[in-house]
């Protein structure tokens, strides 16, 4: 069979680039044999249950954990960002009406292209790390403004302005309901945020990676990188699990509906991860957070849970199928309030600022992403037929 055409001699590698390394990073890394992800040099759980998410998005950013007046310098620094420029709050009403039927996620794409351009973003080949860094701050800070303005636009609400006083996933929880969210709820949601900052080079940050690597401006990457969370493959949706406990229903169905489900080759939503060989480790902090709430939910899904294992042991044997991050964070996210249709947009808000790391990392090295293809064609060159 023909080389491809490159400079270098082709490789052959897995489908899909599996256990392929592509660059080197010092973000973090994903051990999935252990069930162990870190952020910098930090466990990404351990931070989840003790630190706030500005302190984790400055972890990511500037590669240590602020002390305490950095700290409080970046949480207010980040908050006065969240407010939008007038030219990108004035289009999203039109972008959430033409979006109806997608969602914010998709409206984001819109918003955030508009915002790099009202924002002056320039392509990170011609900034310095300063300029960059400040552009992909502006980048994260204004998401959530835009999903939570787009919902609620979408539902035909008036957007709730963004309070600089309040911290990210307490105002992120305001500006969508309009309330001021309590603490526990508050709390719940930060450390799913704080666990959903980053997970490795998945499709999404990879493809953030690529563009980024292209020299484009930060808001190009950041909506590359949505477009592929997008893909059903890819971002999956915390929802899905929640419509698997309500199809099941009651604790005497779980056995059955299972067992049908399996038998018949379907797939179990929020079990099973393509890195995990054991427990997910975000699973396993968000179910303490559920059970920390209490009531029927969380009880009816740690039942779920643990039948849903025994049945995939007894007939899949030799497979380590455990939940993943879907399932209890869809059932968490319930818990507090948030609409399932916000799920997803919601876990975008928290990657943003993992994507604009490696964003930022990208950009230090001028090297091109592009690999090669074998071409597998008739073999050229043919005749061209008259017209």
């Amino acid at each position: 069979m023909p080389a491809a055409s490159t400079e270098t001699a082709p490789l052959d590698v897995p489908r899909g680039l599996a256990g392929v390394i592509v660059t080197d990073t010092a973000l973090g890394d994903v051990r999935g044999r252990e069930g162990f992800y870190h952020y910098r040099h930090y466990s990404a759980i351990e931070l989840a249950e003790s630190r706030s998410f500005e302190d984790v998005w400055y972890l990511m950013f500037h590669g240590e954990l602020p002390g305490r007046a950095e700290s409080a310098g970046f949480a207010a620094r980040t908050a006065a960002l969240r407010h939008l420029p007038p030219e990108v709050r004035e289009a999203l009403p039109g972008i959430a009406r033409a979006g109806a039927a997608s969602g914010p996620l998709a409206g984001l794409r819109t918003a955030l292209s508009l915002l790099g351009a009202a924002a002056g973003f320039r392509p990170v080949y011609d900034l310095d790390a300063g300029h960059r860094r400040e552009d992909a701050l502006a980048a994260c800070a204004a998401v959530p403004t835009v999903l939570t303005a787009l919902h609620r636009l979408g539902q035909g609400l008036r957007p709730v302005e963004p309070r600089d006083d309040l911290p990210f996933a307490a105002n992120y929880l305001y500006m969508l309901t309009g309330r001021e969210p309590d603490a526990a709820r508050a709390s719940a949601v930060e450390r799913y945020l704080v666990a959903t900052v980053d997970h490795g080079f998945n499709a999404s940050t990879f493809t953030a990676r690529v563009v980024a690597s292209t020299g484009a401006d930060t808001a190009a990457c950041l909506v590359a990188a949505i477009g592929a969370l997008s893909g059903p493959l890819h971002g999956g949706a915390p929802s899905r699990a929640l419509d698997t406990l309500d199809a099941i229903g009651t604790p005497d169905r779980i056995d059955g509906w299972i067992r049908a489900q399996v038998l018949a080759g379907g797939r179990i939503m929020g079990f099973g991860h393509p890195v995990y060989r054991t427990e997910d480790p975000r699973s396993r902090m968000l179910r303490s957070v559920a059970q920390s709430f209490g009531g029927p939910l969380a009880d009816f899904a740690v039942q779920v849970e643990r039948q849903v294992e025994a049945i995939l042991a007894e007939l899949k044997p030799g497979r380590e199928l455990h939940t993943n991050v879907e399932f209890y964070a869809g059932v968490v996210m319930e818990l507090c309030g948030l609409p399932r249709e916000m799920f997803t947009p919601t876990f975008c808000a928290a990657r943003m600022v993992g994507w604009s790391a490696n964003i930022l990392e990208q950009a230090e090295d001028s090297k091109i992403i592009r690999p090669a293809a074998r071409y597998v064609g008739p073999p050229p060159p043919q005749p061209v037929p008259a017209p």
